[in-house]
């Protein structure tokens, strides 16, 4: 493999983009052509300098429809902007822009490096790549395509057998996958197809972003709330760790679902204005008191109020959490061709949805076991608070008018940065679960392990489960002690859970090696999750992004590897797990190893280094670049009856990437 594909695929990995040069020649572009929209020189788009929301002439690109179970897309296009094709030169599209919106929420424009946000609606968008390709061209935004892994299709079973298109849906895909890119340029795109507009088939569609990795799943549809809705929220919605975004609607004062789930941020519209303020932006209530056209909000019907929710004015959930720009006549620039003709300002909640979910992924991967919708309510000051505008009549007021605070339509504000929207201290539960370390057992011998554990709320009892137990061990659901006699020699990658009513939950990993009973020594491999096949580290531990699944390095064997470096600045990557070589054992270990670079001739200036414990067992750099894997194996012996911690560390210097892939690892005994 080549390393400057590994650059590519690295510049969304990290927060260092791979590419400088390229990278500055998009950004002095954009910089040039914004000081000649200030300097007069070039016309400032209409919408991007609207000063006051209005009442824009708008079509929705999905019909309403009252049915049961049914969904439409919550997309609004102007229908008095002149549409036209391709990239512009002489002058910026109208809308706001990627510049604008990252501008008004101050938001980093280096951050979600190689992060997946997911995008869910019904049927299929056949010009969805193209078009992208075309808005992120237009604002000097990385390209964002299947060949460089950066965006992907597929249905709702995670095929390619897309659904039958609909030019209303595609309008809605092109909005979605537009404003991703705006304000996460560095993140991946998934782009999941359901086969129709029913909540069962979005809501498979959810689950298998949810299945593909993403953790940040974008909504931007909803429909009328039915006594349903409390399953669906269990079938589709609930996925700790994962933040689910949806819009709340765009006809005024009223609630619809999913916004109504108590898993989800539901995510309600402003009108967005420049302003000489020292935000330089201004924000109101996308709607009026008379009703109509506006972002929804109310109280449910159906869904209970999440615990994190403290309003008083509904006795269950409250719609909505947050907000951003929705309203079409402050709108936002989208390229779309299957179903318009290219440029065009579109709206409502739809554009806020996907907005909010890509903050999320700038924020950062949300704590195991929590629901990220909490995450704001931990944090309301990081928010702009919006206290001004309605979007309908109603009783108490604050559901349908902005005030100091929470509201209804635009819930506690918009992003003001990230750190409303990161983990941690929230008003959800946090399990811990304490790791008991790698653990060595004989064939026959009797265990007691407890598993110690604590919730964040105290009156709250846990629930314990574990997957990977040795063959023979169990653990206690009410007290978390595994017990019992194991039967079978070899070593187990054992995760412990802890999980309380609220389903919060924490969890563990760890090793356990069991060998035979009288000192004899019985083959077997040692390592956990040794091929990584997981997708997951445990029970290794790794840098960040070290695990790795990209199809720019191919695995030894697989789908998974480990890749220490390639980013081509100064740079460490660690891969390590701690084994037990059984006493009266001979132990070797051995993985296959790929390396290439960016370095020239004999100087190692990239390094690769192997320790068991303070002992080196093996060294290489730039200078030993192969064309392929290449085996190496070491003895291990040394460390019969005792433990072996196993340590890759990987460094690099300021300039020219190296990569060192390493998978299919074994420590096998005899």
């Amino acid at each position: 493999m080549h390393t400057e594909r590994r650059q590519a695929k690295r510049s969304f990995r990290s927060s260092r983009p791979a590419d400088h040069t390229r990278r500055g020649r998009a950004v002095t572009a954009l910089l040039s052509l914004a000081a000649l929209v200030t300097g007069g020189l070039i016309a400032a788009s209409p919408a991007a300098h609207a000063q006051s929301a209005g009442q824009a002439p708008t079509k929705r690109l999905c019909s309403r429809t009252t049915a049961p179970g049914r969904m439409a897309c919550l997309a609004l296009a102007r229908t008095d902007i002149q549409q036209h094709r391709g990239i512009t030169t002489d002058v910026l599209p109208s809308g706001f822009g990627p510049s604008d919106l990252r501008g008004a929420y101050a938001l980093p424009a280096d951050a979600g490096a190689g992060t997946t946000v997911a995008i869910v609606d019904a049927y299929d968008d056949p010009s969805a790549e193209q078009d992208l390709a075309t808005y992120r061209s237009q604002y000097g935004l990385p390209a964002c395509t299947t060949a460089n892994g950066c965006f992907r299709k597929a249905d709702q079973n995670g095929g390619t057998s897309y659904p039958t298109a609909d030019s209303g849906w595609a309008g809605e895909i092109s909005l979605d996958v537009d404003m991703v890119s705006a304000v996460c340029p560095q993140c991946h795109i998934l782009l999941v197809e359901a086969n129709s507009a029913t909540m069962n088939d979005l809501g498979a569609a959810v689950n298998r972003a949810v299945t593909m990795g993403a953790k940040y799943v974008s909504n931007s549809y909803g429909g009328a709330e039915d006594a349903t809705d409390p399953t669906s929220d269990s079938s589709y919605f609930d996925h700790p760790g994962v933040a689910i975004t949806v819009s709340s609607g765009d006809s005024g004062y009223g609630v619809e679902y999913p916004a109504a789930s108590r898993f989800v941020t539901s995510v309600g519209g402003t009108s967005l204005s420049r302003s000489g303020n020292a935000r330089g932006w201004t924000e109101s209530v996308w709607g009026s008191s008379a009703g109509g056209q506006g972002a929804g909000s109310g109280c449910s019907a159906y869904d209970a109020k999440p615990s994190w929710q403290h309003d008083t004015g509904c006795a269950k959930r409250t719609v909505a959490d947050v907000s951003a720009v929705a309203d079409p006549a402050t709108g936002v620039a989208v390229y779309d061709t299957y179903q318009a003709s290219g440029w065009n300002v579109y709206g409502g909640t739809s554009a806020s949805s996907p907005i909010v979910a890509a903050v999320y992924a700038l924020a950062g991967t949300p704590a195991a076991g929590s629901y990220p919708a909490s995450y704001p309510y931990a944090r309301p000051s990081a928010l702009n608070d919006v206290t001004s505008g309605a979007n309908g009549t109603c009783t108490p007021s604050y559901l349908c008018t902005a005030g100091t605070g929470y509201d209804g339509p635009t819930g506690l504000g918009t992003p003001n940065g990230t750190a409303a929207f990161t983990g941690g201290t929230s008003g959800g539960n946090t399990v811990t679960v304490t790791g008991p370390g790698n653990q060595s057992t004989t064939v026959g011998s009797a265990v007691s392990l407890a598993i110690k554990a604590t919730d964040s709320d105290t009156t709250q009892k846990l629930a314990y489960s574990a997957t990977g137990l040795p063959a023979g061990l169990a653990i206690d659901v009410a007290t978390g002690v595994i017990s019992g006699k194991p039967t079978t020699p070899g070593t187990s990658s054992v995760t412990v859970t802890a999980q309380d009513a609220t389903k919060a939950s924490g969890s563990a990993s760890f090793s356990w090696t069991v060998t035979a009973a009288g000192g004899g020594c019985t083959p077997a491999q040692l390592l956990g999750n040794p091929g990584f096949e997981t997708g997951t580290a445990a029970p290794w531990t790794a840098s960040s992004g070290v695990i790795d699944n990209s199809a720019s390095q191919p695995a030894h064997s697989g789908s998974w590897k480990a890749w220490l470096d390639g980013y081509g600045t100064t740079h460490t990557d660690t891969l390590a797990q701690t084994v037990t070589v059984p006493a009266g054992c001979h132990a070797t270990l051995s993985f296959w190893l790929h390396i290439d670079t960016k370095e020239t001739g004999s100087t190692a200036y990239d390094k690769l280094t192997l320790t068991a414990g303070s002992t080196q067992l093996g060294s290489w750099s730039n200078a030993d670049s192969n064309t392929g894997y290449a085996q190496k194996t070491f003895d291990l012996s040394a460390f019969a009856g005792k433990s072996a911690p196993l340590t890759f560390t990987g460094t690099e210097d300021s300039s020219l990437a190296t990569d060192f892939v390493v998978d299919d690892a074994a420590v096998n005994v005899s």
